[in-house]
């Protein structure tokens, strides 16, 4: 009974082997499935900005790229009474809209290679977590806060201001709270790059300032930020700028709106 047709003939064995193969086919799927196969809706948003980018450098020209520039990006001017006379392209619907848009434009490749290269590892990591329609309620929340911290530091500027940084930096605050937990997907216990390790219960919002390894990728982010001049921009007539406001803004929102927003039950929050 020791040949195939032994094992064939009996059942127990037979079993036993459908079992092992089975255990490990997915312990191999749930240790690679988070590494190779990127959330759709991150796909989708990644796909969306390239689209955005390419549309206005290959498309348009620069006329037309400045107009889609007054109504999609995030001008703080757009909200002075004194400018109401003479609105912006887009109008009452762009006044609101444009909180949320300006995440989806970006000033060169570079910019957006750079918010992409962030966005994949901190924006999968909460999408596993929240799922998809949380998650773009958790983007659009986020980039709308970057953006209102930007105005009311700037206001009533002129100057648009473009990028994902704000909702990506949320993306960072709300992984903070999760990934280093123990049996997260970062945690000293961690049990392997598996679905349920990113539904650990998350960390309580004052914790998030006592751990050295967040504080680490925060700087991390902030330097990258810093070094190649890039993150939420602001579009003067020639050079760009980083709008720091936006991306403290789209932080501090993603610490305190992950709890609002988070589908998984803890008694530790917030």
């Amino acid at each position: 009974m020791g040949g195939p047709r032994g094992i064939l003939a009996d059942p127990a064995a037979l079993a036993y082997l459908c079992r092992a193969a089975l255990h490990e086919s997915a312990r191999v799927t749930q240790r690679s499935e988070p590494i190779f196969n990127v959330p759709a809706v991150v796909v989708t948003i990644i796909v969306g900005l390239v689209l955005v980018h390419v549309g206005r450098t290959v498309l348009l020209n620069w006329i037309e790229d400045q107009q889609f520039l007054y109504e999609f990006a995030f001008i703080p001017a757009r909200y002075a009474p004194t400018l109401l006379s003479a609105p912006y392209p887009g109008g009452l619907a762009a006044d609101v809209w444009t909180f949320v848009t300006y995440a989806f434009i970006h000033g060169d490749t570079v910019h957006l290679t750079v918010n992409a290269i962030w966005l994949l590892p901190f924006g999968s990591a909460v999408a596993r977590r929240f799922g998809a329609g949380r998650f773009l309620l958790f983007f659009a929340v986020t980039a709308a806060a970057g953006a209102a911290m930007h105005l009311a530091v700037y206001y009533p500027e002129r100057t648009p201001m473009i990028g994902a940084s704000a909702a990506i930096s949320g993306c960072m605050a709300a992984a903070s709270r999760f990934v280093f937990q123990i049996g997260g997907p970062l945690g000293v216990f961690a049990r392997g790059l598996d679905r349920h390790s990113y539904l650990v219960p998350a960390a309580p919002l004052s914790a998030v300032w006592h751990d050295p390894r967040i504080l680490a990728f925060l700087a991390v982010w902030f330097g990258v930020n810093l070094l190649f001049g890039v993150g939420s921009q602001v579009i003067p007539d020639s050079e760009q700028a980083v709008a720091w406001q936006a991306h403290i803004g789209g932080f501090v929102a993603g610490l305190v709106v992950f709890a609002f927003i988070d589908p998984v039950r803890r008694s530790n929050q917030p």
